[in-house]
């Protein structure tokens, strides 16, 4: 799913040149995973949007194969270290940051975020580890200036993690092991397939860009752009008419879309981080990962439009798990064990 960038070849050497087409082969050949909580198809009627064609449903385990591909998976704690690219509120910060200590917090109230992470850690590596149980935020980094402009492509995406682990003053961290590095744009950001096919990614980074093989996600704020499509169903997209958005628990249409594209991101990246564990499909370019197998599914009985039954907040916002102190509503996850998406909020539990 990367699409082809252009470079200038210095005439100066063959051999260079033909470095450089390789590498250009490899980037634009090997796509990342992409997410996006609403699919784009303005061709469909209403009535398909009422009664949903999504064969990502609860009950798909007929039609899924998920298999284990002997790489490894991420088992022990995890810290996500944090790139904020471009100009954040404090209360932004506060939302995701909450979220992301949430996902090991031990006292939220059911349904929480930590029992939406046990579906994650049932996955192990070919040992029988677990994913660890310790998701934990890690230093971070600010990029107020827009260091490299206010449209990004997905190779200058690793371009924004190697200057943000080389800089001069306070770089983040170096941890190829355990560590995650999560880039988060600013709503005045355009990225690479954004909004048309994809509101989050996640990869690794090439040694030959930064030096070192860092898994990593990038994260839009949508809310300037297409928040219809990456902030559903805080917001609804133009073509489907009569349907009104749901109210956002913590007041920010486009920070609480992102949340369930961190937390699908984050899943992913802990059970696939090298894109060769946890996937189905036969083809390792092009991986159906675990939370892409339930993407729009935040309750029971949810598939295509629906996102099935959800909680009701006594402001009228709508959630399906508790943080710490805050709400929030989150994609589900598929369970190889059960051999179906499941949460916290789940009738059946």
């Amino acid at each position: 799913m990367l699409k082809t960038f252009p470079i200038k070849s210095p005439p100066f050497t063959v051999v260079l040149s033909v470095s450089l087409v390789l590498l250009s082969f490899l980037l634009t050949a090997v796509p990342v995973s992409s997410y996006r909580p609403w699919p784009q198809n303005p061709e469909k009627n209403t009535t398909d949007y009422a009664f949903g064609t999504s064969k990502k449903y609860e009950g798909s385990s007929e039609f899924v194969k998920l298999r284990y591909h002997m790489g490894p998976v991420l088992t022990n704690i995890i810290t996500v270290h944090t790139i904020w690219y471009g100009t954040w509120k404090r209360n932004q910060k506060k939302i995701i940051r909450e979220f992301i200590n949430s996902i090991s917090a031990k006292n939220s109230p059911h349904p929480s975020v930590s029992g939406w992470w046990k579906t994650v850690m049932l996955y192990t590596d070919q040992t029988g580890s677990n994913i660890s149980n310790t998701v934990q935020l890690g230093q971070e980094k600010n990029d107020r200036f827009y260091s490299h402009g206010k449209s990004l492509t997905r190779l200058s995406i690793q371009s924004v993690i190697k200057s943000a682990i080389t800089a001069k003053t306070k770089p983040l961290p170096i941890n190829s092991r355990s560590g995650l590095y999560l880039l988060l744009t600013a709503d005045d950001v355009y990225v690479q397939d954004f909004c048309t096919s994809a509101c989050g990614f996640h990869y690794f980074t090439f040694p030959s860009l930064v030096g070192y093989t860092l898994p990593y996600a990038w994260v839009g704020n949508s809310e300037r752009f297409c928040a219809g499509q990456c902030a559903y169903p805080f917001a609804v997209p133009q073509f489907i008419p009569n349907v009104k958005p749901f109210k956002s628990p913590n007041g920010d249409v486009g920070v609480d879309g992102m949340i369930s594209v961190i937390g699908h991101e984050i899943a992913e990246l802990a059970s696939n981080p090298l894109a060769n564990a946890w996937y189905a499909g036969g083809d390792p370019s092009f991986p159906v990962e675990i939370a892409d197998l339930c993407e729009g599914i935040y309750g029971t009985g949810g598939g295509g439009s629906y996102t099935g039954q959800v909680l009701d907040g006594h402001d009228g916002a709508t959630y399906n798990m508790n943080g710490i102190r805050r709400k929030f509503l989150v994609q589900w996850l598929w369970s190889h064990v059960l051999n179906y998406c499941t949460g916290p909020n789940a009738l059946d539990h």
